[in-house]
């Protein structure tokens, strides 16, 4: 495990235990993990960018950026119902029989939402996924370059990728089953958009600090990073942004740790529209978890304090250990 902690723009990490057990590698601060769906707050920051640049709009439907989804339901759908998971019902993975972008077209064009689209929470590794691919096609660059572009470079994350590179694979953590075996993310459909980041607890935290505010707020990336803390929908005790979720200041930390419950995720719940939509306020508690078979993370901050935390293992812990851990840790 990795814990870094950000006080006021200072940090501090603490490491422990391994990164591989073959070969022997201690963690570091500087050791590459898996950080799973903490990636949808990468891909939304990236269609944020491409907002604030103009090359798109989140009321767009995703027909207007996508021809090729014209008068389906999915067609009709707002980028923002895909960067907030209002879609009305899209599933949490991309069916295992879909191995190829034209299959994926296919599918998406016969999709039917269960709700009213904005009426529904339902957390989808689809629909933030096709997020990306619009935004990436919108900024007229793979998604893994414009990322690397327009949010990794201008932040000074080193060590942040979609693909690790050759030079840096000896940095990169195996992952641990629950049965103690070595694994590592397996590519598919969407997974880059959805779920495919690797970084180190010292990169990370750059990234909380942009989300701090303490990256150049007039700058395209500073306008676009405080877009994605808009709170649209409220979906029990936390308000959906951009990814991103918020709970209001005092907030009792066992509602933090349901609102971050896998069950969230598998059964979805009501949302009800924010009107108007407004920016988390200062003293929030802005979070996202992030997993995969063998990795658990979990980001958390507090803008008004100036303080933010991110913990990163080669272990899936579960979610309700990850929020108590931090919140002690930030108290």
């Amino acid at each position: 495990m990795a814990i870094g902690i950000t006080n006021n723009g200072e940090h501090h990490f603490y490491t422990f235990g391994q990164a591989s057990r073959a070969p022997a590698k201690a963690v570091s601060a500087d050791t590459l993990f898996e950080i799973g769906s903490i990636s949808k707050t990468f891909t939304a920051t990236l269609a944020a960018v491409a907002q604030t640049s103009g090359a798109l709009d989140l009321s767009d439907s995703v027909a207007e950026q996508m021809p090729a989804l014209a008068r389906s339901a999915f067609g009709g759908l707002s980028l923002l119902e895909l960067a907030t998971h209002t879609t009305g019902g899209m599933p949490l993975q991309v069916p295992d029989a879909i191995a190829n972008d034209d299959q994926l077209l296919g599918y998406l064009r016969s999709w039917q939402p269960q709700h009213q689209p904005g009426t529904w929470r339902a957390y989808s590794n689809v629909s933030i996924g096709m997020l990306g691919v619009v935004a990436a096609q919108a900024l007229q660059q793979p998604f893994d370059k414009a990322l690397a572009q327009r949010v990794f470079q201008p932040l000074a994350m080193q060590a942040s990728f979609v693909e690790v590179p050759a030079s840096r694979l000896a940095d990169y953590a195996y992952g641990y089953t629950q049965d103690n075996r070595q694994v590592r993310v397996n590519p598919g459909p969407l997974a880059n958009e959805a779920y495919g980041i690797k970084t180190s607890a010292r990169d990370l935290l750059r990234f909380v600090d942009a989300n701090l505010g303490r990256h150049d707020p007039q700058s395209e990336l500073g306008r676009a990073i405080a877009l994605t803390h808009t709170g649209y929908y409220r979906a029990g005790p936390f308000t959906q942004d951009l990814i991103w979720e918020h709970y209001r200041a005092n907030t009792p930390l066992e509602e933090i740790v349901s609102g971050n419950d896998p069950t969230k995720i598998t059964h979805g719940l009501p949302a009800e529209a924010s009107t108007p939509a407004l920016p988390a306020p200062a003293d929030s508690w802005i979070n996202k978890t992030g997993s995969t078979t063998g990795f658990g993370a979990y980001v958390a901050f507090v803008p008004g304090a100036q303080k933010g935390i991110v913990i990163l293992a080669n272990k899936n812990y579960p979610n309700a250990a990850r929020v108590r851990l931090a919140h002690a840790l930030l108290e």
